[in-house]
């Protein structure tokens, strides 16, 4: 954001809810925006027991409702995981705290993302669950160019339904913010460790809970051992905090196989 900013710069996000943020928020009446509004559709778990999910299968974790996508992504929207990272990202990229960052769970996945103002209005991104679309809208802006999209048919939807996220069933959005408040290399360990998580739950090693409280473990042992103290200047310390980071999920993934 930074380079950017320094460059005179427009950073576009392609990602379909930044993107949607991008589109409703109004750089001219930045002081009147209230907070944004993260979507998520809640996964292949939304409806599933704390005690059914610890059973969970990667063949039933990579079964995501709305979207087509790869295995890995696919867990961490089974775990909210990708919705932790999408808080942290749009804190960054639209200049927010935290606070100003709520997760909705939108089961439908046709709202992408909403701004609030100050007057009490929302503006919100709808569209089909495609990233054609937003992918598309990065391409061309400022202009908007022809996709061959599915078009969006509200009248035949007849309905879009919303729900808080439950904090005990997905802990993931409570330690991304726990990780963005902590700041300095806690974020990298907080990607690293998920990734590292995720690979051993789709290899059988760990079960699907075992995801989150892998990557709790890692926070909290960075930042006993100092690695998540370290504030990364560039790229190479970024990459030297996600290699502290992985070991210190490979450890607890260990402990956690045993």
């Amino acid at each position: 954001m930074r380079a950017a900013q320094t460059a005179g710069a427009r950073l576009l996000p392609v990602d379909s809810e930044h993107n949607a943020i991008f589109q409703a928020f109004d750089e001219r009446q930045r002081q009147s925006v209230r907070r944004i509004i993260l979507t998520a559709s809640g996964g292949p778990f939304r409806k599933w027991s704390l005690e059914a999910m610890g059973q969970a299968s990667a063949q039933q974790a990579v079964a995501h409702p709305t979207w087509t996508m790869g295995a890995k992504i696919s867990v961490d929207s089974a775990t909210m995981m990708n919705k932790g990272l999408e808080i942290i990202e749009a804190c960054h990229l639209f200049g927010l705290p935290q606070s100003d960052v709520d997760v909705l769970v939108h089961p439908e996945s046709i709202v992408h993302g909403l701004v609030e103002y100050a007057d009490g209005g929302m503006l919100a991104q709808l569209g089909m669950p495609d990233m054609r679309t937003p992918i598309a809208h990065a391409l061309a802006w400022p202009d908007r160019i022809e996709t061959p999209v599915e078009r969006l048919d509200l009248a035949q939807l007849s309905q879009l339904t919303f729900e808080a996220p439950d904090p005990e069933r997905f802990p993931a959005l409570g330690l991304a913010r726990a990780a963005f408040e902590a700041g300095r290399g806690a974020p990298a360990i907080f990607n690293a460790a998920n990734e590292v998580a995720v690979a051993a739950f789709l290899n059988g090693q760990i079960g699907f809970l075992d995801i989150a409280a892998c990557v709790s473990d890692s926070l909290d042992r960075g930042e006993a051992d100092g690695v998540a103290s370290v504030a990364p200047s560039d790229f190479e310390a970024v990459l030297d905090v996600d290699r502290q980071g992985r070991r210190l999920a490979m450890d607890a993934v260990e402990r956690r196989a045993r």
